[in-house]
């Protein structure tokens, strides 16, 4: 079976098992929407924000891109797809959190940590990945060239820390968690082992303990 016929399959066994499962839930969201949390992810198809929180249609205002980036706040027209989508689920719908998350083997990260002539051929990610660099610098200053697995854990924990501190340039972001009316936090999702570590509320570490912990 092809991609796009299990697709189509997918569909069908949607609205037959899925969909009456719970039909209650979509017929009260045919009409509006109240998400608690806005989850920023990478767009890697490995990783589906729903799946790996156990969460339901309409509790995750989802924003994904290469690397899980936020670009920091100014007036431009540059960045607007994700800036937007930050803007509407905050101001707009109200979220009350708003999660990070990165990943274990991100190619978005490593496409940082690689020379540059290794995106020449995709101008789009190039100028999207530059946003990271800032990240990329402290990472090669810390580790030496024979650390690439640590230089790449590195590179997505601490990529996490910035966005976070990305977020925190919004005059509305701010603002709201002064007001303690919405909570930032970051997670870094294994992939492989399937564990998300989350990062400490006060410095920059992430640990699976502190996952375990209530928000």
């Amino acid at each position: 079976m092809d991609g796009l016929q299990k697709i189509l399959n997918g569909i069908v066994q949607f609205k037959r098992e899925d969909f009456e499962q719970h039909k209650e839930l979509f017929h009260n969201l045919g009409t509006s929407q109240k998400p608690h949390t806005l989850f920023i992810a990478c767009s890697d198809s490995r990783v589906d924000p729903n799946l790996i929180t156990k969460t339901l249609p309409g509790e995750l205002f989802i924003i994904r891109n290469i690397a899980n980036l936020v670009p920091p706040y100014r007036a431009t027209a540059e960045f607007v797809a994700t800036t937007a989508a930050i803007e509407y689920a905050v101001v707009f719908l109200e979220v009350e959190h708003i999660i990070v998350c990165g990943h274990s083997n991100c190619g978005g990260c490593n496409a940082c940590l690689r020379p540059p002539e290794y995106l020449e051929a995709a101008p789009h990610t190039k100028k999207w990945l530059e946003l990271a660099h800032p990240v990329r610098d402290r990472v090669l200053e810390t580790l030496s060239d024979n650390e690439p697995a640590a230089r790449e854990w590195m590179m997505e924990q601490e990529n996490v820390v910035e966005q976070l501190k990305h977020l925190l340039t919004y005059p509305y972001i701010r603002e709201k968690v002064k007001a303690k009316k919405l909570t930032l936090d970051g997670l870094h999702y294994i992939i492989e082992t399937g564990e998300e570590l989350r990062k400490d509320s006060k410095k920059a570490i992430f640990s699976l303990e502190t996952c375990d912990r209530s928000v």
